[in-house]
């Protein structure tokens, strides 16, 4: 575990840190510590940082609500810059966006971004306004009984892909199931963050679990 005397604060005595959401990965603000923000984070387990602007500490989520819950703080090789990995209670931005990184300044034509959470707001989308041929906006208009019908077929799919020992037919039947799984999950209004903490919490229930095996 790395000592806070081994960071390396800059003239002004801060250290830049960026936050990053542990559910999505996706990097949320860039802020600034000093030493003593450091601490109160440390110590609250809650980001705390110093404000430039008004010369003050700013304890994130005081005012808003918006608390970031820290998981982890790393440091990079030189030691004079921080990742904070958080669980956020709402936005991270002031303008009310989910992080403060939104406009794209540049964005290569060959590279296609792919998130699960962009994949369920699209499918989302096919909910709300209906495309024409859509093979999603089908499964809506059907409705649940063609959705777990699907979900049925794609898992029996990816039984005998695996059975057979074939991995890019499994990885497609995957997909496959996994797709189907999602448009059930918008239809039921499920989220990822919702199989996030479900999975989160079985983690520590089987670590307990585990525990209690080995002191019998």
């Amino acid at each position: 575990m790395l000592n806070i005397d081994e960071l390396k604060f800059d003239e002004k005595g801060l250290i830049p840190a960026i936050v990053v959401d542990a559910k999505s990965r996706r990097v949320l603000t860039l802020a600034y510590m000093n030493r003593e923000s450091l601490e109160i984070s440390m110590e609250k387990g809650l980001t705390c940082f110093w404000s430039r602007s008004r010369q003050e500490l700013w304890l994130k989520g005081e005012t808003s609500g918006n608390y970031q819950h820290i998981i982890s703080i790393t440091a990079d090789c030189d030691r004079d810059a921080l990742t904070v990995l958080v669980e956020k209670d709402g936005p991270a931005c002031h303008t009310g966006a989910d992080s403060c990184f939104n406009d794209t300044v540049w964005q290569s034509d060959e590279y296609q971004d792919f998130t699960y959470q962009g994949l369920m707001e699209l499918i989302a989308g096919r909910k709300t306004e209906k495309k024409e041929g859509s093979y999603t906006t089908y499964l809506f208009e059907k409705g649940i009984d063609k959705m777990l019908k699907k979900i049925g077929e794609e898992s029996t799919e990816v039984i005998i892909a695996a059975k057979a020992d074939d991995k890019k037919e499994t990885i497609y039947e995957i997909a496959d199931l996994a797709y189907h799984v999602m448009v059930m999950m918008i239809q039921m209004g499920i989220t990822l963050d919702d199989i996030y903490d479900e999975l989160k919490s079985r983690h520590v229930i089987d670590h307990k679990v585990k525990q209690e095996k080995m002191t019998q």
